[in-house]
């Protein structure tokens, strides 16, 4: 039996009512349904009418539970996200409530009623449910080598636009579904703007704090966050990448074929 790890820093919900999906699919980033047609597992974003990031989370339909949408989130976004989707609910007739079940993830094979993480394959599957065991994986160098961004890290509230930060590539948006809150912006930066800025993964000689800015020629270039492994995400205006950047102590320098945000 394949056991996953906990992953204490998750909160589960559990949305019930007759209008869960079509309250959540008017809000979120990315299209929900592929869940009313089978079980599955979607990731998508929670954004301000101005288009940035106020919350990420996995929206799940369990084989066994076709009365209710699990809602995956981290723990520090969960109250703010609740209020917000309290305050969107008006009369739609749909109930949020805590649902008790652990996160367990894992690697390796998909267990039975586990779901392959739809960001990338490297991040293995989520559990919801069962007992997990400690945490031994590193999962801050697999997000550093696929330029995957975590929330409160590289994904900061009322700041981050989606598509600076992958989720088109780590099939978080979607541009084909009906409108959701910040769509108007997103798709004005899909089809008319070129991106500037964006998370690139880099090379990475010593370490700096999580949040230094990157400098280029002794002009701010971007800002430094996950570090592992030699390599590291950041940050970066895409006009300034060089051979020679450095954020505090360590000198970056960027990769072939980078994952991320690829330099114009």
């Amino acid at each position: 039996m394949t056991i996953g790890e906990t992953a204490p820093d998750r909160i589960v919900w559990a949305v019930t009512g007759p209008d869960r999906f079509r309250f959540l699919q008017g809000l979120v980033s990315n299209d929900l349904l592929p869940l009313e047609k089978a079980p599955g597992i979607v990731w998508a974003a929670l954004l301000s009418p101005q288009g940035k990031y106020l919350a990420d989370f996995f929206i799940v339909r369990a084989p066994d539970q076709d009365d209710r949408l699990l809602v995956d989130i981290a723990t520090t976004l969960a109250p703010a996200t609740l209020r917000r989707l309290t305050m969107y609910r008006l009369r739609a007739d749909v109930q949020i409530a805590p649902a008790d079940m652990t996160v367990l993830r894992g690697l390796g094979p998909v267990p039975q009623n586990g779901v392959a993480d739809p960001r990338h394959p490297a991040l293995g599957w989520r559990q919801y449910g069962g007992m997990g065991g400690p945490a031994l994986t590193d999962w801050d160098a697999i997000r550093v080598a696929h330029c995957i961004p975590e929330s409160g890290i590289e994904l900061v509230v009322d700041d981050t636009y989606l598509l600076e930060a992958g989720f088109e590539r780590l099939h978080g948006v979607d541009f084909r579904k009906g409108c959701y809150v910040g769509q108007e912006v997103t798709a004005r930066m899909k089809h008319k703007t070129e991106l500037r800025k964006g998370l690139v993964t880099v090379g990475i000689a010593g370490a700096a704090p999580i949040g230094t800015p990157i400098l280029s020629g002794g002009k701010e270039a971007g800002t430094l966050f996950t570090q592992s492994g030699g390599r590291a995400i950041a940050y970066l205006r895409h006009d300034r990448v060089t051979d020679e950047m450095i954020a505090g102590d360590a000198r970056l320098w960027p990769l072939p074929e980078t994952p991320g945000t690829n330099p114009a």
